[in-house]
């Protein structure tokens, strides 16, 4: 009775295997398929030529948040560590990039390419698509401020979402350089901020609700020339051409655009880009064009891939002018169209075959056939103890490993095995341990 009370105590002191709202547990095909899209981005960025880097989870506060006072100083985790430093975690994949250029710019050289992966951190209310712990993937060409650059992180995005199946995108591009100088024509410079952020919710609120909004801040003629301005014409030139003749052909800018959107034409991908002077990117961090992408088959997510130029990169941390341009992929809100666009999965995080376990003494028996499937190139594991082959069948269809292979005394003697297709119940008997990697090739096939 006394060993029953004790029972009944511990399971009370159990902890309860909860997390934090805002963060998540990702489960094997999840995870398989977030891995399966960071490899294929991967592999496109090394074919650019970038390279890999990484920063700390924990930078200094001073550092990770600059002057301050944003409103990024609220979403912050930020905390006392057990050595009494102010640290925070980093809340995007930017601001460390800017200090780890700073610190090695003589071992990185210039320009450099970077491609980087990793979680961030945001307190901020959790929404639909929203976390507070979240995967981003940014790409930054660093040390140069040319046309060139621009051009080529514009390709990259294209690339980017051609290799995980997007068809039906467009990337939209336009240049800050150009809008400051609309701005300054109306006496706006001081209210940019107020006026950028109207204009980027454009696209959910409407023109009539934008015009509304900016007469609010710069009196309706003002709202018509500014609304005049971002409007789409049919082609890029005719748009190049009536922003030159708003804001004059001599203003920075203009002639950055008319460089990217003559090389897209010759490229022969012109029809994938836009030349856009309603995007903005509503923050002040932006210095030259600034660009999205919009799924037409999704036009409601928003951008899953935005970026621009930013030429004081790192003017906080070195004396060094660092002109940047990169983009950053929000991996969350990516997958989410992906699923709702039948593009997910695709991936596996299981083996192609389980090699059942019959008998204790041929242990070696079973790991040296899975050995020789995985130098084949086929994913393989073995149950890892002897049990009822009910039991065993079970686990690999609850797994959803199609293939089997059964070796008992009997076939161990004979040095072959049998391959067992668990869909079909099909049997391939007498198979010698060169036959089997071809023959379960196949069945996968």
């Amino acid at each position: 009775m006394q060993n029953e009370d004790r029972s009944a105590e511990d399971r009370g002191a159990l902890i309860e295997p909860r997390i934090p709202k805002g963060f998540r547990d990702f489960l094997p095909e999840k995870e398989a398929e977030r891995l399966s899209i960071v490899r294929k981005l991967q592999s496109v960025f090394e074919r650019f030529g970038f390279l890999p880097i990484d920063t700390p989870v924990l930078e200094f506060a001073e550092v990770l948040l600059g002057k301050g006072g944003g409103e990024t100083d609220k979403e912050v985790y930020r905390f006392t560590d057990h050595g009494g430093r102010d640290v925070a975690m980093r809340f995007d994949l930017t601001v460390p990039f800017a200090r780890f250029m700073a610190a090695h710019l003589d071992e990185v050289g210039l320009p450099f390419r970077r491609w980087h992966a990793a979680k961030v951190w945001r307190g901020e209310n959790t929404q639909r698509g929203r976390y507070r712990e979240f995967m981003q993937v940014d790409f930054d060409i660093v040390g140069t401020d040319s046309a060139s650059a621009d051009l080529e992180i514009l390709l990259l995005m294209r690339e980017s979402l051609a290799a995980l199946g997007m068809r039906a995108f467009t990337i939209r591009y336009a240049h800050r350089g150009v809008f400051n100088a609309c701005l300054a024509r109306l006496g706006l410079e001081g209210r940019s901020v107020e006026v950028l952020r109207t204009i980027d919710k454009q696209r959910k609120v409407g023109t009539e609700k934008t015009r509304e909004l900016l007469a609010g801040i710069a009196g309706p003629a003002a709202a018509s020339e500014i609304l005049e301005f971002i409007r789409v014409e049919e082609t890029p030139a005719a748009t190049l051409q009536k922003l030159s003749g708003l804001v004059g052909g001599g203003v920075e800018g203009i002639a950055r655009l008319s460089q990217v959107a003559s090389a897209l034409d010759r490229l022969g991908i012109g029809g994938t880009f836009v030349l856009d002077p309603s995007i903005t990117r509503g923050l002040d961090y932006y210095t030259g064009i600034v660009f999205e992408s919009f799924l037409g088959d999704l036009p409601d997510i928003g951008s899953v891939c935005s970026g621009g130029r930013y030429n004081d990169l790192a003017s906080l941390y070195t004396r060094q002018r660092l002109p940047g341009v990169g983009a950053s992929i929000g991996l969350d809100r990516l997958m989410a169209a992906m699923e709702e666009l039948g593009l997910a999965g695709g991936s596996s995080a299981r083996a192609s075959v389980l090699v059942l376990f019959l008998d204790d003494s041929l242990v070696g028996v079973y790991h040296e056939i899975a050995q020789n499937l995985r130098a084949a190139g086929i994913a393989a594991e073995v149950y890892p103890e002897k049990k009822k082959l009910a039991q065993q069948f079970a686990y690999a269809e609850k797994k959803g490993i199609p293939l089997a292979v059964v070796c008992g005394a009997q076939e161990a003697a004979a040095g072959t095995v049998t391959l067992k297709n668990l869909k079909t119940r099909e049997s391939f008997e007498g198979l010698s341990p060169a036959d089997l990697p071809g023959r379960a090739r196949e069945l996968i096939r």
